[in-house]
């Protein structure tokens, strides 16, 4: 079973006239479905026009980097051979 990120669902048929989709959205996103199965997320404008952006300094990215490196060494070590 798979864990949508949001309550409200739309088909691709219904995406035809997003305009619907938009109003009975709100402002929340919706996930769209294809056979039953997720394949996106349609995201209205309106939630996300309040969303402030913070720009992180060299030294966060790099400390946030160092805490999350041991987690994924296994993806470094492969991508090494490509």
């Amino acid at each position: 079973m798979e864990n949508l990120l949001t309550s409200l669902t739309a088909s691709l048929t219904e995406l035809r006239e997003p305009n619907k989709v938009i109003a009975r959205a709100g402002n929340q996103p919706v996930a769209i479905l294809n056979r039953n199965e997720a394949i996106g997320y349609f995201v209205p404008k309106s939630a996300v026009v309040d969303v402030q952006l913070e720009f992180a300094s060299k030294d966060q990215v790099t400390a946030f980097i160092k805490t999350k490196l041991a987690k994924i060494d296994h993806v470094i070590d492969y991508l090494k051979d490509k």
